[in-house]
């Protein structure tokens, strides 16, 4: 079930768009800030209040990368994977996060605290290699860097 708020929030979307199926991708990104990723309840439930079938809903969430269908931890960390990111050494700095966390890219820390995840850009080329952990975007990162980087999300 939509929580009250989720409801209230998604519906204040309506008078933005010409009709409700228009809504699609911000109410699924409402119910991920609320509930951190979208699953199938969630699907039917937005579904029927945007009067779209959760398989539509689907194509919509699977479509775009940062909409989640499974679990996530607390903190998403997104590794760009670009070119210039993988010139600069992303592969490398890979290696060092899914030696320090125990996980692999796509994987999620025992604890629930980190999932790891590849992007193909974060726009920050000049700045590569980069990585984004929940909405803060880090350039330049330095594998000896990467504990002082990680020890700031708890």
């Amino acid at each position: 079930m939509l929580t009250a708020e989720e409801r209230q929030e998604i519906e204040a979307e309506f008078p933005r768009y010409p009709n409700k199926r228009a809504v699609s991708i911000d109410g699924l990104k409402i119910i991920q800030r609320h509930r951190g990723w979208v699953s199938d309840e969630s699907l039917r439930d937005l579904g029927k209040l945007l009067e779209m079938t959760p398989d539509e809903l689907d194509s919509v969430a699977t479509f775009y990368n940062l909409v989640f269908r499974k679990p996530v931890g607390r903190h998403v960390v997104l590794v760009c994977d670009s070119v210039s990111c993988w010139i600069m050494g992303c592969e490398k700095l890979c290696q060092r996060l899914a030696t320090r966390l125990g996980v692999s890219l796509g994987g999620t820390t025992s604890d629930g605290r980190f999932t790891i995840l590849p992007i193909v850009c974060l726009g920050a080329c000049d700045h590569a290699p980069t990585l984004m952990v929940d909405n803060d975007l880090h350039g330049d990162v330095q594998r000896e860097k990467l504990d002082e980087l990680l020890e700031r999300y708890k």
